[in-house]
């Protein structure tokens, strides 16, 4: 059986053509996926992938693809990045993590 392979790269070589961008090709491998994909990440990742197409089709640059509740929107880099969001330490979710063994490079509670 052929292996399939450079289908990435060629999409990419496309679109920096079609779009005048700079494209790059990230290749993972089956550790950095985490595992099989359920048919929720599937679904996910089939709906942000078509958003990502629809804003270079439109010219929207400098925006990234995000879910809010259960809709597909896009919002400015900037506003994604451009601002500290602070974690609770002693949140649920840390907590919960902590207790799993997942370090977060802070010191160890006292």
């Amino acid at each position: 059986m052929p292996r399939l392979g450079g289908a990435a790269q060629r999409v990419a070589d496309e679109i920096e053509q079609l779009m005048k961008k700079e494209t790059r090709v990230t290749v993972l491998g089956h550790i950095q996926r985490g595992g099989t994909p359920t048919p929720f990440d599937r679904n996910l990742a089939s709906r942000f992938g078509v958003e990502a197409v629809n804003l270079a089709g439109r010219g929207e640059f400098g925006k990234m693809v995000c879910l809010r509740g259960r809709e597909i929107k896009s919002v400015a880099l900037e506003d994604a990045v451009g601002k500290k969001k602070l974690v609770e330490p002693h949140g649920e979710m840390v907590m919960a993590a902590r207790s799993l063994g997942i370090d977060f490079c802070s010191a160890p509670e006292k």
